[in-house]
């Protein structure tokens, strides 16, 4: 959803059936999605005969793993490093913590590196690679 709106950064408020439609997901699971993402200030919406949504900053100043982080919470690849305080029993003595915090570190930092508008650049470039004669 938020990949079409960027695509479409310039056709002001889209209702939710034309991405939908676009997209091939039902409007109830957009809706859904909506209430999530509707008080993270990435998007603005507007009601009425011309309402829809539309991002409320650039695609480029978007972050994918904000958008995760919105939508499914903590990243973490394991539950004992999900909130800043490590409460598990064993994590002082755990041989492998270090492993799991290196990993959401990498995990992290590459999701925060890529912006919708990255997407959609590389989405571009490989349909300009990808042509028959």
């Amino acid at each position: 959803m938020l990949l079409d709106l960027a695509e479409h950064k310039n056709d002001g408020f889209i209702a939710l059936k034309e991405i939908a439609e676009r997209q091939k997901i039902s409007k109830q699971y957009l809706e859904q999605i909506i209430t999530i993402i509707s008080n993270s200030k990435i998007l603005r919406a507007n009601r009425g005969k011309q309402g829809g949504y539309m991002l409320a900053k650039d695609p480029s100043k978007i972050v994918v793993g904000h958008i995760l982080r919105i939508t499914e919470g903590s990243l973490s690849s394991t539950a004992c490093l999900e909130s800043d305080i490590n409460d598990c029993e064993i994590s002082d003595s755990c041989k492998t913590l270090y492993i799991w915090q290196e990993l959401n570190k990498v995990i992290a930092d590459y999701l925060d590196s890529v912006t919708l508008q990255d997407i959609l650049n590389r989405y571009q470039e490989q349909q300009i690679d990808n042509y028959v004669i």
